[in-house]
């Protein structure tokens, strides 16, 4: 059982940055890949970026330069630095943990981060 609670969303202009967590509370974090999803309504939901157990990480090509993701695991903490922001950036930022176990996904959600990127 993992618990996913995400902050650090916000109103930021163009060009600007934001630095979004994703806070776990449960045990062997360290053991999931996090990915950051993002949703805007009437789009489709869309791969942001992604980081596993081991620390190898992936970008969507939307973000790719402009946004990092790390991990502190001796935090239970997952980031997503967003710099350069875009209008075209605004959408409600998910955090997604999950891991294969004995066959069987383990996949969790977090409640969802509003960020809106606008002058």
């Amino acid at each position: 059982q993992v618990q996913l609670v995400e902050s650090g969303g916000g109103l930021v202009q163009p060009g600007g940055s934001l630095r979004l967590s994703c806070a776990a509370s449960g045990s062997d974090f360290s053991l999931y890949a996090v990915n950051w999803y993002r949703q805007t309504p009437g789009k489709q939901r869309e791969l942001v970026a992604t980081i596993r157990s081991g620390g190898s990480a992936n970008y969507a090509d939307s973000v790719t330069g402009r946004f990092t993701i790390s991990r502190d695991n001796a935090k239970n903490t997952v980031y997503l630095q967003m710099n350069s922001l875009k209008p075209e950036d605004t959408a409600v930022y998910y955090c997604n943990a999950y891991r294969l176990l004995f066959g069987s996904f383990l996949d969790y959600w977090g409640q969802g981060t509003q960020v809106t990127v606008s002058s």
